[in-house]
This record gives structure tokens, C-alpha cells and sequence, in this order.
């Protein structure tokens, strides 16, 4: 039997889309488990998941998704772990693709795919969301296109819950700091789910803080 691997979901008041992405990662037909860690919501996201097979983590109240990737990490059993949001939709076959990767060489820590934005099928205003699409298929997405050891949390450390939309960049960092190798393989892995309120648009401002603190953070450290 292949490895386990822990997909953890950060949601609050994801029921709209739920269903949809966990069947993405059930339809991968991998040994996983997928922990949702329910972040206050106030909607049936606790049901959904329950319903669909995933363990559930409940937040009384809302910890934000970088509190809510640790808390995860900190149930998961798997030798792998991938993080996904609990609006996207994962291609057939990708996470096969990402686990073979990181099974052919002991020397990576980390694989990535590209993810592929989308605008999701029910919004009201598709022209204004267009605005928000990426053309091209990119790199750069943490959720759902990047499969990594459990063990590398042991080596770098938990997210920083002080920065609260630039965990991705700050993995990288840390990664590079630690010579920890990620290689990139040039495969579709996740449709990105572009909608009224996706966490990276109601968060711009906090976003580009973030970064800016992230970055100060690798310049400090290069001196």
C-alpha cells in the first residue's frame, strides 16, 4: 500500500463548495486521510465534511487558516502531508503524479505543480471576477499542488501564526534556509476557485503586509 497522506483543509463556512473539493481528493484513489479543521464556522461545513468522510477538527472560534494548518499538522498520521482550500478542485491523478515524484528521490523534501485559476460557475458578476484570473497556469500556490515530508515541520518549524496570508512565502524561506529541495514538475494539479470571497481577495491588504514582513524578515537574516 502507498504511504499515507494527511490532506489538511483549513474552512470557515466553506459549505458552498465542500462537497466538491474533497471529492476531488477522494476521486485521487491514494491512501489519505482528510482533516478538516472547521475554523468557527457558523454554516454546515461540520456536517459536509462528517458526511463526506473527513476527520473534523472543531474551532470554537475563528484561529484564521495559519493557526488552522498547524492544528492540523498536529492530528495528521501521515508520512506525506498536502494542504488544500476547501473551495478548489483537484485534477485525476495529480496527486499520483506529485506522490511518485517525491517517492523517486529521497533527496526532496518537496514537490509542486501548477495550479490553474477558474471562476467558479455560479458567481454573479463573472466580468468582475475575471479581473482576478491568471491567464496561465502558474507556481507559487501552497494548497493542493504541493506534497511534502511530515518531517520537514520537524526541521523548520510550525507556520507562523503572525503572518497571516504570507505562510507560503515564509515556507519557502525557510525551506531554502534549511537546503531543503523542492523540485517543480510541470503537470496541472488544482483548479483554483475564483468566487466573491476568496480569502486571498478579502485579505489583499493584510497579504501584501505580510509579504513585506516575510521579506524584511530574509533580508534581515542575509546581513
Amino acid at each position: 500500500m502507498n504511504k499515507l497522506i494527511s490532506v489538511i483543509m483549513p474552512v470557515k463556512n466553506g459549505e458552498k463548495y465542500l462537497k466538491e473539493a474533497i471529492s476531488g481528493i477522494q476521486n485521487q484513489g491514494m491512501n489519505i486521510e482528510i482533516i478538516v479543521v472547521n475554523d468557527g464556522s457558523s454554516d454546515d461545513t461540520e456536517t459536509i465534511a462528517k458526511e463526506m468522510g473527513a476527520v473534523v477538527i472543531n474551532l470554537e472560534t475563528s484561529q484564521g487558516q495559519v493557526a488552522a494548518k498547524n492544528i492540523g499538522l498536529s492530528h495528521c498520521h501521515g508520512e506525506y502531508v498536502m494542504f488544500h482550500d476547501g473551495d478548489d478542485v483537484m485534477n485525476k491523478g495529480a496527486l499520483r503524479a506529485l506522490y511518485d515524484a517525491l517517492e523517486a528521490d529521497n533527496n526532496l523534501s518537496a514537490v509542486m505543480a501548477k495550479v490553474k485559476d477558474f471562476i467558479s460557475p455560479d458567481v454573479s458578476n463573472p466580468k468582475e471576477q475575471q479581473k482576478f484570473i491568471k491567464d496561465e497556469p502558474f507556481y507559487g500556490l501552497f494548497t493542493g499542488a504541493v506534497l511534502m515530508r511530515r518531517e520537514v515541520f520537524d526541521i523548520i518549524g510550525l507556520f507562523n501564526i503572525d503572518v497571516h496570508t504570507g505562510e507560503i512565502m515564509e515556507w519557502e524561506n525557510k525551506m531554502n534556509a534549511h537546503h531543503l529541495l523542492i523540485k517543480k514538475i510541470d503537470i496541472i494539479a488544482t483548479n483554483r476557485r475564483i468566487h466573491e470571497h476568496n480569502f486571498g481577495k478579502t485579505n489583499r491588504l493584510t497579504e501584501f503586509q505580510d509579504y513585506a514582513k516575510v521579506l524584511r524578515q530574509r533580508l534581515k537574516k542575509a546581513d
